[in-house]
């Protein structure tokens, strides 16, 4: 018997080794310095083999035991996993390409539920959803990627534009602002294709053999891997792009020129992400004698060419032509502008070793432009000098109040704002007369979190009875979600800023006297949201909830209340309360012009606070925002900004954690932190006098010194960003 059962471990040894293709890792060495996440894993794998059996099994090996990341072992859990498991499978079955896909290429091209170090989200079932519509009717691979590629940008609402926050940006992270360059297009892409079972793959090169810049595309599998530039629909068909004539320049033999193709299962190379070089963890192979192919290699110069306005922000179309010695015109290129990849650039011929002179045309400006030496990358124009603008105010403002005002009063009416796939609901409650200087807005937030939808409508109805202020728009949202963090995720952010807005545009409600609120898991998001959107609002007032992991530091401008029962232990909610009197307390006592706030703990209360918290209510409303604070304390929490107040900094410098603590004294503006690299300054009269120079130090240290101009641009872009606190001028570091 003994040996019967020593047999049969080694036939099943043996069959889990062949499930698996390569034996791998064993189980232990999985197991292996991820802690307690090992139970999820365990989870995974038995649900994994109970609903799909040896398949199950198969896609449990290839998908733990591949590529998955330590840093993923330690944290996902197994209702993640299985997720990604259902809706790949179903895929599987569902498309008619689906039979062209061998069982390794699911494994490593369909499966994965990432494919570089973005962030980790349960992302099929929202693209399933979009994307199985989509390729209806389509009958191969090509096809479908192709109709992908030209209408799902469209269904989500993201298309190029560099001032994205980071490259390597998540679907949700992309849909939250409609942004992204090429990597996060082709993430886009690359999981719309998996969702509907298409094997797709990111392809790139750190660096292109021009020094033009550095690239990311997409390629599928239809019996054979083609590519595709995401977001750039060609309606001629695939392996066709403008970038097809750098690939053909790619240099196998150097990593950063080569072309290389992620991969989910351990091989010799890794992939180039330049945002992270020291990152090696995502598998890559060497692709590029698949792209050095398609063209012959000219010998010939080029110049890559790029046009911007004034302000070096915005690329414009313009017709470059190259002149001879004599000034007569020879070659001439159009630049690309709009949603173009900005690594898209125009290229004109040289010959010669310079200088060379080019003629640049946009709209009935020319300008000439003498290039002494060809540029390691690509040649970047800037349309003449920023000049000084006769600013109207008014006129700004009046601008801004019109544009989409139609679609601001049809979600005033309709009550629901959507961004991106949430959208945020809400009621209305009008109360008092309406002062000159327009009325005020009371945004409450409703509790409930993790539970059923109808326990959380239920919250949402009870929360607009709570309130009744002397004057105002009342408005209780519903949450986009039914999450324990349901008020403090990333899209909430951008649902109040419109919501605000469009309260400002169409009530004419007053922007400095914006009030927040929040009950129970309301309070939650009160005391998220109040320190990292304290430049919205003029006070804030925490009703019985919870902190989690939140800081107070950003709350040095903005009044803010605490309301908490004696007995309302759950969670320690008392006690976090007491925690951050004593904190608030402490800032004060260091910074005494700052950190206005009042903590009260009704004695022998609990959860339920039987409406005493109201109190708060004839005391905020006297309170107007502040909005050209002299100090500002900025600490980027987990959901990130690119401004607070007057204090800004670049979509790169948006930065978990940073924390940065700026001073206006005079003309002075000095700027303390551990990073001070990348800042902007929105600047206006009310704060110092620009008629004068300014002065900033950043840690000490004399930076700037100069007068800056007031610009037209700056206040239009401004006002848009913040309802008010409008900027006339914009210093950049």
């Amino acid at each position: 018997m003994q040996k019967l059962v020593c047999l049969f471990g080694l036939f099943f040894s043996l069959l889990m080794m062949e499930v698996g293709g390569e034996s791998g890792p064993t189980l232990e060495e999985v197991w292996e310095g991820i802690g307690d996440n090992r139970f999820e894993l365990e989870a995974f794998r038995e649900e994994s083999f109970r609903q799909f059996e040896l398949e199950g099994e198969k896609a449990f090996d290839s998908l733990v035991k591949g590529g998955m990341p330590l840093s993923d072992k330690k944290t996902l859990s197994s209702r993640f996993l299985m997720s990604n498991l259902i809706f790949a499978m179903k895929a599987r079955v569902e498309f008619p390409w689906s039979e062209q896909v061998s069982e390794e290429m699911f494994f490593n091209e369909v499966l994965p539920y990432a494919i570089l170090d973005e962030v980790r989200e349960d992302w099929r079932p929202q693209f399933y959803e979009i994307c199985s519509n989509l390729v209806k009717g389509c009958e191969t691979a090509s096809e479908a990627a192709q109709v992908l590629n030209r209408d799902l940008f469209d269904r989500v609402k993201v298309h190029y534009h560099r001032g994205r926050k980071k490259p390597n940006q998540s679907p949700s992270e992309s849909m939250e602002t409609g942004k992204a360059t090429c990597t996060g297009l082709s993430i886009i892409l690359a999981y719309g294709c998996r969702s509907v079972g298409i094997p797709a793959r990111l392809v790139g090169t750190a660096l292109w053999s021009d020094k033009s810049g550095n690239h990311t595309w997409v390629e599928i599998w239809d019996g054979e891997w083609k590519y595709l530039g995401a977001d750039e629909y060609d309606k001629k068909g695939l392996n066709r792009s403008w970038f097809g004539g750098r690939a053909s320049q790619a240099q196998k033999d150097k990593w950063q020129h080569a072309i290389w193709a992620t991969s989910w299962k351990r091989v010799d190379g890794h992939f180039p992400m330049v945002w992270a070089q020291e990152n090696q963890s995502v598998g890559a192979v060497n692709v590029t004698d698949r792209y050095a192919k398609k063209e012959a290699t000219s010998s010939s110069k080029k110049l890559g060419i790029r046009v911007f306005e004034s302000e070096g922000k915005k690329r414009v179309v313009a017709k470059v032509t190259l002149l001879d010695e004599r000034g007569e015109p020879g070659e001439a290129v159009a630049t690309k502008a709009g949603q173009a990849d900005m690594n898209d650039v125009a290229q004109l011929s040289l010959s010669g070793s310079g200088p060379w002179r080019l003629l640049v045309t946009a709209g009935e400006l020319q300008q000439e432009v003498v290039v002494k030496e060809r540029p390691e990358q690509a040649l970047d124009v800037i349309l003449g000098e920023a000049r000084d603008v006769k600013l109207d105010l008014a006129q700004a403002v009046a601008t801004w109040r019109a544009e989409g005002r139609e679609a601001r009063e049809r979600e005033l009416k309709e009550k629901v704002i959507e961004i991106g796939d949430k959208k945020l609901r809400f009621l209305e409650k009008k109360f008092g007369k309406e002062p000159a200087s327009g009325h005020c807005l009371w945004i409450s937030m409703h509790g409930g979190g993790q539970t059923k939808a109808q326990v959380n409508d239920q919250q949402w109805q009870n929360q607009i009875q709570l309130y009744q202020p002397a004057e105002g728009y009342v408005v209780a949202p519903r949450a986009p979600t039914d999450t324990w963090n349901l008020w403090h995720q990333s899209h909430i952010d951008g649902l109040f800023d419109r919501l605000i807005a469009n309260y400002v545009i169409c009530r004419g409600v007053d922007p400095n006297r914006i009030y927040l609120m929040g009950y129970s898991a309301g309070g939650d998001g009160v005391y998220q949201l109040a320190p990292r959107m304290a430049d919205r609002f003029a006070a804030a007032a925490m009703m019985a909830g919870h902190p989690n992991e939140t800081k107070a530091d950003g709350l040095r401008n903005l009044s803010f209340e605490i309301f908490m029962g004696e007995k309302d232990g759950a969670y320690n909610r008392n006690k976090k309360a007491e925690n951050w009197k004593r904190h608030l307390a402490q800032f004060q006592s260091e910074d005494p012009e700052g950190y206005r706030h009042r903590v009260t703990i009704y004695p022998g209360l609990g959860h339920w606070m039987k409406g005493k918290e109201a109190e708060v209510l004839p005391r905020m409303i006297q309170v107007s925002r502040r909005e050209w604070p002299k100090r500002v304390v900025w600490f980027q929490d987990d959901v990130t900004h690119e401004r607070f107040y007057w204090l800004g900094v670049k979509p790169e410098g948006a930065v978990k954690k940073r924390k940065l603590i700026a001073e206006v004294e005079g003309q002075t503006i000095s700027v303390e932190g551990e990073s001070v690299n990348g800042l902007q300054f929105w600047l206006n009269d009310q704060l110092l006098d620009l008629d004068r120079e300014i002065v900033v130090k950043l840690n000490g240290k004399e930076s700037f010194r100069g007068k800056v101009k007031r610009k037209g641009e700056v206040v239009a872009k401004s006002i848009r960003q913040r309802c008010g606190m409008i900027a006339t001028a914009l210093l950049e570091l």
